[in-house]
């Protein structure tokens, strides 16, 4: 297996942490990269593999165990992006390139570590989760990293080297994932407990 502490009977779906295309606060297009890997390799069905937006209405959710982390405490980011693995025969596992767990990581494993629990957090906190089939995010999901400028057109952080993620319908609908209105977008919301619930070892 890839790194310590990942269960031996799983074969990751990716390559290797260090060898994946990724820019720092880019995680919905790191995720797109990672779909199209999956995709392009085929080692896996496309429908195992889903994307989840993490967020909430106030843009601010906590994440424990993330590389810019400054000791123990979370990372409040405003949204937060990461592959699900739905693994039919055994547990499920979470690619999130940001953290400092394994890659791939135990299901249960990055939910305890990464998200804790919501019950202790104010309700600004509290962390939703939009779930997105992988096929319907490589066909769909369009940024022209307009969010990463600053008003003046200098980037916040640098972009990716390659080309914006565009489609036919749309060249931005980054907002459209980030939000937790279940009536916007694709996919299904859910808050944090039913996300572990639904998505965690049963």
């Amino acid at each position: 297996m890839h790194e310590e502490g990942v269960c031996a009977e799983y074969t990751a779906i990716t390559p290797l942490r260090e060898e994946c295309v990724y820019t720092s606060c880019y995680c919905e297009e790191n995720v797109w990269k990672l779909c199209e890997c999956i995709q392009a390799q085929a080692v896996c069905p496309l429908d195992e593999v889903h994307v989840v937006f993490i967020s909430n209405e106030n843009k601010t959710i906590p994440i424990w165990k993330q590389k810019s982390s400054r000791g123990g405490e979370p990372v409040i980011w405003d949204y937060h992006v990461v592959l699900l693995h739905l693994n039919p025969q055994a547990q499920s596992f979470v690619y999130d390139l940001d953290t400092t767990l394994p890659f791939p990581c135990p299901f249960d494993v990055y939910s305890r570590e990464a998200f804790r629990s919501d019950e202790l957090l104010k309700q600004k906190f509290r962390r939703k989760m939009r779930v997105i089939p992988a096929v319907t995010y490589l066909k769909k999901f369009a940024s022209d990293r307009s969010h990463m400028m600053h008003p003046n057109g200098t980037w916040r952080m640098p972009p990716p080297p390659y080309p914006c993620i565009e489609t036919t319908e749309s060249k931005m609908n980054l907002d459209d994932f980030i939000s937790m209105d279940p009536n916007v977008g694709l996919g299904k919301v859910y808050k944090l407990p039913e996300f572990v619930q639904h998505f965690g070892a049963k």
